[in-house]
């Protein structure tokens, strides 16, 4: 499984027909990408991932909240990040953060729901 853990948090829980992907970093086999593109693809894998765990796929995701270290690096994520996505698009916040947890670049949450397709 690529996220950490022995941490007190679901990596996604599912209420209803919802689904909340708790955010996703970019671990594979216990080690960020060198590459920051590298890093985005790996984030959207684990969120697939997660959905998949539920029954879900990317094109039921309806909502997602994007955290990155430096927004110097938004051009490459939102590339990355736009083929992962088919329309209609999820909505979508981008911020910049000070850090993200195990020296992550990039981390992504998400909300997807059962009727969406």
């Amino acid at each position: 499984m690529n996220h950490p853990t022995g941490l007190p948090y679901t990596p996604a829980r599912a209420v209803g027909d919802w689904v909340v992907v708790s955010g996703q970093l970019g671990l594979r086999d216990g080690a960020f990408p060198d590459e920051f593109g590298d890093e985005v693809d790996a984030v959207l894998d684990n969120l697939r991932l997660r959905l998949a765990e539920h029954g879900l796929g990317m094109e039921q995701v309806v909502k997602t909240t994007c955290f990155l270290t430096d927004l110097g690096q938004f051009a490459v994520f939102n590339e990355r990040y736009g083929r992962a996505f088919a329309e209609p698009r999820p909505a979508r916040s981008a911020v910049q953060v000070a850090a993200l947890p195990l020296d992550g670049r990039v981390e992504i949450e998400a909300w997807a729901h059962r009727s969406q397709s």
